[in-house]
C-alpha cells in the first residue's frame, strides 16, 4: 500500500493540521462559579490570558492557583506578569502528582 502524502504547490509536504485544544479552569469555592477558556495551545500567552480572566471574575481579596509545573505556568514571562498581579499567588502540585490536578484526575 502507498501512502500519499499532501503536499503545497512547491512539493514542499504538508503538515497535518493540528486540531487540540486546551481547556483552562478554574473554581471559587466560596459559591463554586467556575471560570474557563479554551486555547489552541498551552503556551505561556495563553495562560496569562486565562489569569487575566480569573482575576476579572473575582475582583475582591487574594486568588490562589494550584497548577501542575507546566513550563508556560513558570516562565519568564508569567513570572513577570504575576509581579503587575500580587494577588494572584501560584502553589504548584509535585511532580508526579497529577492525580492532586481536578482537571486530569
Amino acid at each position: 500500500m502507498v501512502t500519499r502524502r499532501a503536499l503545497d504547490q512547491s512539493g514542499t509536504r504538508l503538515q497535518p493540521r493540528s486540531r487540540e485544544n486546551w481547556v483552562y479552569g478554574g473554581l471559587r469555592p466560596a459559591d463554586g462559579q467556575a471560570v474557563t477558556m479554551t486555547a489552541s495551545s498551552r503556551d505561556s500567552v495563553f495562560y496569562q490570558q486565562f489569569l487575566q480572566l480569573l482575576e476579572d471574575a473575582n475582583p475582591d481579596g487574594e486568588i490562589w492557583i494550584v497548577t501542575d509545573n507546566l513550563s508556560s505556568h513558570n516562565s519568564v514571562s508569567t513570572r513577570t506578569w504575576l509581579e503587575d498581579h500580587p494577588r494572584i499567588h501560584h502553589t504548584f502540585i509535585p511532580v508526579g502528582a497529577c492525580w492532586l490536578n481536578l482537571q486530569e484526575g
